[in-house]
């Protein structure tokens, strides 16, 4: 990328000043930065002492000789189970329920289960002595593949207890995605269920086991088989019902330390093509990070919060924000099976009315789908209880993160825009609810006891208005340590683009007052008659239209520009009508076009905006913009297996001759 690396387009001058009542009872505090700023090492060391039980304590912080391979608290020792179960228990939270879990309801009977902590100790303790009575030990790896059941849960904490890194697959993959990703981790043993439940109706998974063990050797010795939908399921000499073998193991379990760099899980990147790419964290450094970051980030008190992520335990938000964090804190949250639309579009919001949900974490994508379906579904419901919301994945445009801020959170509730990865294991750059001023659409800095920046293509910090690219220039403790197998790839993947600098991939800018924008990753930046522009940017000028509830730009070929902007957009539901049956919308779509150059300037106006129903989606929410790539270029469309919904790539095909430009 030339230098300017990415033009500044966007402005954003909306601020919002905490709210004193809200400071006061804040977990972070002005304070960290200055503590982190003053003696890093330190202020790590007092997260991890006082947020974590150790059974051995650490002399050694950091250990970056190595570098980029770090290790952090490496000779203290500590079990994660015990940290998010057992010794909540001994101080006597037993009674605390752990998890509201919310089943998808198939008929008008509700599937729901409050667990408490205790009965989350009984059945983790069972669970790894169900583990160990099958040979799993320390250092052998299990994949789980269940659907968002409280199991799930269990399954991975009770591998976190006896040592045996998990290595967790999204119930949507397909056997082949799992089979590649039970060999590489050279998995032991597979927990799955018959099946769940999605959009009303049971969805097997058993059978994508069966077929995943069938593909190649993979060296599984038994499956165990979770009974959720009662579906009849294939059976062979290696399967076991999970039930059968709980209830078969000892009631007790004494957890036992392992040091802090002992492998904790394995996850595997969404997307990954040929060889898969296993992202791998160890213990103390992550579950260090995660327990801050959940505590100051989410503002969560445990005492008195319902907390609620709306992720899937198959990706690393449902890792660090359902599992690990939350519960390491000791807190109360909601699990939710199914989808936000069944049995009606007011789902969600029902959730947070009946369990009186304080803290929502959640997509920008389910926030601006929200918006297309209209404000008068949560209006419905009573959503007082809400005081702080959240937001993960892709950068959330102003305009939804305003229209969340004012349906969702009455016109109160701080927004925490959150930027991290599967590979930084933890929250990275956030605002803190409580101490920031916030700007909606920006992630804003980065939280106390991180360090990143914005560099050009020579590695050079870019002054405040100006963009290029987001690096980390300080190690952290809930780092990956290497992608499984594969150091060198990990070091040419993470460390080559800028030596001594993890580079992310994201493009970002900083405002005027150093505040931090995503940008979108680096392979979607646009380069039209030599301006280089980010999607990001374009997206929240279209999603900024009264009309209009979620956007997609890509950058196409273009003989006269070099590339030229390509939209695609779908409309909130009031606006629908304005477009006819044939799907054209020409006076709207000249409408949407005007208006991107009057927000950031003619040289983004778009070449093409297509009016659609839905856009191309992996099952964890991110738009798949090299797919619409191939649609604005008349390509043959690339594999949409990763996709939610394969069949919405046949219908904007179809609709691509509906196009507008000039």
């Amino acid at each position: 990328m030339s230098s300017p690396t990415l033009e500044n387009l966007g402005h954003e001058d909306r601020s919002f000043p905490p709210d004193p009542a809200f400071t006061a009872q804040a977990n972070g505090t002005t304070a960290m930065y200055a503590a982190a700023d003053a003696d890093y090492e330190s202020f790590w060391a007092d997260q991890a002492r006082s947020r974590l039980t150790w059974s051995k304590d650490f002399t050694e912080v950091l250990d970056w000789s190595k570098a980029p391979f770090a290790t952090w608290f490496a000779d203290g020792e500590l079990n994660a189970a015990y940290n998010c179960v057992d010794r909540h228990v001994e101080a006597g939270h037993g009674d605390r329920v752990a998890i509201h879990f919310v089943g998808e309801p198939t008929d008008d009977t509700a599937d729901t289960r409050d667990i408490t902590y205790a009965e989350l100790h009984a059945q983790v303790q069972r669970a790894a002595n169900a583990l160990q009575d099958l040979g799993v030990g320390k250092g052998d790896t299990v994949a789980i593949y269940l659907p968002m059941i409280p199991e799930a849960v269990v399954a991975m904490l009770a591998c976190a207890r006896i040592g045996a890194p998990h290595s967790v697959v999204f119930g949507g993959f397909s056997a082949e995605a799992l089979n590649s990703r039970i060999r590489d981790a050279k998995c032991k043993l597979v927990i799955t269920a018959d099946g769940g439940y999605r959009r009303g109706a049971a969805s097997a998974l058993k059978p994508a086991v069966d077929e995943a063990l069938a593909k190649a050797p993979t060296g599984v010795e038994h499956v165990l088989v979770v009974k959720r939908t009662g579906a009849e399921v294939a059976w062979t000499d290696v399967d076991i019902w999970w039930e059968d073998a709980l209830a078969a193991a000892d009631a007790t379990h004494v957890a036992v330390g392992f040091e802090a760099e002992h492998p904790l899980f394995i996850l595997y990147t969404s997307g990954t093509t040929g060889k898969p790419k296993g992202i791998f964290h160890t213990t103390g450094g992550y579950l260090t990070q995660v327990a801050y970051t959940n505590a100051v980030v989410h503002d969560v008190h445990p005492e008195t919060d319902v907390y609620w992520c709306t992720a899937d335990v198959g990706w690393v938000t449902g890792h660090s924000y359902i599992v690990y964090g939350p519960l390491a804190n000791g807190a109360t949250q909601v699990m939710y099976e199914g989808t936000p639309d069944t049995p009606h579009q007011g789902r969600w919001w029902e959730i947070i009315q009946d369990h009186k949900v304080t803290i929502l974490y959640t997509a920008p994508t389910a926030i601006r789908t929200c918006m297309k379906w209209g404000e008068s579904i949560p209006a419905k419901f009573d959503l007082s209880s809400l005081r702080v919301l959240g937001s993960v994945g892709e950068s959330i445009n102003p305009e939804a993160w305003m229209w969340y801020r004012r349906v969702i959170g009455a016109g109160t509730a701080p927004i925490v825009d959150t930027w991290w990865q599967t590979e930084t294991g933890g929250i990275m750059i956030s605002p803190l609810p409580g101490v920031t001023a916030l700007k909606p659409g920006s992630a804003q800095r980065a939280i106390p006891g991180i360090s990143v920046d914005v560099v050009d293509d020579e590695a050079k910090s870019v002054p405040d208005g100006g963009g290029g690219y987001l690096v980390v220039d300080k190690p952290w403790p809930a780092m990956l340590r290497g992608i499984w197998g594969d150091p060198e790839r990990y070091q040419e993947t993470y460390w080559s683009r800028f030596p001594g600098l993890y580079f992310a991939g994201d493009g970002a800018k900083k405002d005027s007052e150093g505040n931090i924008w995503l940008l979108g990753r680096v392979d979607d930046v646009m380069n039209v008659s030599g301006h280089r522009l980010s999607t990001t940017e374009i997206e929240s000028a279209l999603v900024s239209h009264p009309k209009v509830a979620e956007a997609a730009v890509v950058g196409a070929a273009d003989a006269t520009t070099g590339q030229a902007v390509c939209a695609f957009v779908i409309l909130r539901g009031d606006a629908v009508q304005e477009v006819d049956e044939k799907g054209e919308g020409v006076d709207l779509v000249q409408e949407l076009r005007n208006h991107v150059a009057k927000e950031i300037g003619p040289i983004a106006k778009p070449r093409q905006i297509m009016i659609v129903k839905e856009l191309p989606k992996t099952r964890s929410g991110k738009i798949m913009r090299r797919l619409l790539r191939d649609v604005a270029e008349h390509r043959e469309v690339g594999d949409v297996t990763t996709l939610a919904d394969s069949t919405v790539m046949d219908l904007i095909k179809t609709g691509l001759d509906t196009t507008s430009e000039d």
